[in-house]
């Protein structure tokens, strides 16, 4: 198989994560923090471990502000409810995932408000404008996706992470798509919180997510319960990251996290950027000799997008192409919405959706000319 949906999450994965994630199962199965004989501080040493190497990995000198969450959206969720759990406003941009816009429609009901910036691809200055204009005396939150999961396109996230800075206003990161892809330093920049995905740019499992906290202030806890500390307290503890991390942790996917980060770190994210940005421009390059398809963005450069390719085929659905692509030629990619409707809002492909193809540090030259001819085989087709 040719697998170009590493967007919705990466295969192959490292053979070291699936070296840890069974040899966590098989040898250190005990409830980390919870008990003190050798096997429960083993396991919580593989986690501080994985802190200790996240915090590494984005730059940050505090791994006890490392938060292990089951997804991004799990993070995206205890960012966002535990500062708008008062009410307030908050800005978003025109191309956020649901992970950002359902938990700011479900709480419309408790007083939230949120405003749309519009991004202009190519055009920074306009698009921190459009963030400006959109903020107001009682805004609270800003979150934003680092690069479109859909097109791509990245927005200037540390002009806009400096803006909130003069605002006082705290600045939310979604890293689903970009966590382990593009640089981010956190002690030199504005984010005061990180969101990620485990399971795609940083190589783990699925099931695994980070929230790290590069500010003073922490959000309410979206769950409360036993932490393994202050167990005589009613209340949960304010502790980092003890706050945010109630209940049995998944040992095994944070394992295989830890080498997930560790392969990431020994490739080097510059390197990983540059050959999958080398790879994503060479897709693009030979789809766009065929006639057929249809883009929808520039080709994607560094500095201005992440190495996602959505395009379509005329006279053909999204869907149906992919299909054609599973069936007839065994090729991965993702087609429709990708559940980010703001995104396909602005380009004009909500009825449609689009065919997304995101190549990974195991994607070839070879697979991308496979990929090609592919879709030329199918474009044929359909014209007759």
């Amino acid at each position: 198989m040719i697998y170009f949906d590493n967007g919705a999450t990466t295969f192959p994965k490292p053979r070291a994560v699936i070296n840890a994630v069974s040899g966590a199962m098989q040898n250190y199965g005990a409830n980390p923090g919870r008990s003190g004989h050798k096997m429960s501080v083993k396991a919580s040493e593989i986690m501080y471990n994985c802190r200790q190497n996240a915090a590494k990995l984005f730059d940050f000198d505090k791994p006890e502000n490392v938060i292990f969450t089951l997804n991004c959206t799990h993070a995206l969720n205890t960012v966002i409810k535990g500062t708008l759990k008062d009410g307030g406003h908050a800005v978003i941009s025109s191309l956020e995932h649901n992970a950002v816009l359902r938990p700011l429609e479900a709480m419309k009901a408790m007083g939230v408000s949120y405003s749309i910036a519009e991004v202009c691809e190519g055009g920074d200055d306009k698009t921190l404008d459009n963030f400006r204009r959109a903020i107001r005396e009682n805004t609270r939150l800003v979150v934003c996706t680092h690069a479109s999961n859909v097109f791509g396109i990245r927005l200037p996230v540390e002009r806009i992470g400096a803006l909130c800075r003069i605002y006082n206003i705290p600045f939310c990161l979604d890293a689903a798509q970009s966590a382990g892809v593009l640089p981010v330093s956190l002690n030199n920049s504005c984010i005061d919180y990180l969101c990620a995905a485990g399971h795609k740019g940083l190589y783990g499992p699925m099931g695994t997510g980070l929230l790290i906290i590069n500010s003073e202030k922490s959000p309410a806890s979206l769950v409360q319960g036993g932490t393994g500390s202050f167990s005589s307290d009613r209340e949960q503890p304010e502790l980092l990251p003890d706050k945010f991390e109630s209940g049995t942790p998944n040992l095994p996917g944070i394992a295989g996290l830890n080498e997930g980060i560790k392969f990431v770190m020994s490739r080097g994210v510059f390197k990983i950027e540059d050959s999958e940005m080398r790879l994503a421009q060479k897709l693009y390059d030979g789809l766009s000799k065929n006639k057929e398809v249809v883009f929808y963005t520039k080709r994607p450069q560094k500095h201005t997008h992440v190495p996602v390719i959505s395009f379509n085929l005329k006279n053909r659905d999204s869907e149906e192409t992919a299909a054609l692509l599973s069936e007839r030629f065994n090729i991965a990619v993702r087609a429709g919405l990708h559940c980010a409707p703001l995104a396909h809002e602005q380009y004009g492909t909500q009825n449609s959706g689009t065919v997304r193809a995101v190549v990974s540090a195991f994607s070839t030259d070879n697979q991308i000319q496979s990929f090609v001819n592919s879709i030329n085989k199918i474009s044929k087709k359909a014209k007759k």
